[in-house]
């Protein structure tokens, strides 16, 4: 396997014909970036936040690797482990290099484009927002244990009925951090979250 070519630091921010790569995009918090979050692009942004949301996704990276081909070279703006799979990814249309797939290949990922739609398609997205802005905070140890007993014993609760477990600290805060750190599945899918979205244990919690 070829090794990744890492973007050199020295070279400064990488250039793009969007703009400059930052972290000024929001929302700030993430929790499964390996490294600095950097992104090129609200949509970049936006599809990371995602990838925080997928119970698929193990850690995802930005700016991973240079993939060059002659006078040609990219940088794709993650990479993304799903188990033991790794996906170099891009937010949008990409460049449209054909031979970005083997050269990802190569070096043991596919290449995968997300488009535009997909990424801000249905309550997802939204949602996956709203919880990161709880990214930094973590939930004491008290609560966790009144919520998780409390979904061990009726299987599913809506939002407002899980509040009432919050003792220590502000019950959305607590909620998000649980949801966001997988203790806790909240539906993110079907409407924006509200008093009567449904919260189960997490699904690792039953194997």
């Amino acid at each position: 396997m070829a090794a990744l070519q890492q973007p050199d630091p020295l070279q400064g921010p990488i250039p793009t014909k969007t703009g400059i790569a930052s972290n000024l995009f929001r929302p700030f918090g993430t929790v499964r970036c390996q490294g600095a979050p950097s992104f090129r692009t609200q949509l970049a942004r936006d599809l990371a936040c995602l990838l925080d949301v997928d119970d698929d996704v193990a850690a995802w990276s930005c700016l991973p690797a240079v993939l060059a081909r002659d006078d040609q070279s990219h940088v794709p703006d993650f990479l993304v482990r799903r188990g033991a799979r790794h996906e170099l990814v891009d937010a949008g249309s990409g460049p449209g290099y054909g031979w970005l797939s083997h050269e990802a290949e190569e070096r043991g990922c596919a290449y995968v484009v997300v488009d535009s739609a997909v990424v801000r398609e249905g309550f997802r997205l939204a949602n996956a927002r709203d919880l990161l802005r709880y990214a930094r905070w973590e939930c004491p140890l008290g609560d966790r244990i009144r919520l998780l007993a409390g979904l061990e014993e009726n299987g599913t609760l809506g939002v407002a009925e899980c509040l009432g477990a919050f003792r220590e600290t502000r019950p959305i805060t607590g909620l998000a951090a649980l949801a966001l750190r997988r203790f806790v599945s909240i539906d993110i899918d079907s409407a924006p979250i509200g008093p009567n979205t449904s919260v189960r244990l997490w699904t690792a919690w039953g194997s």
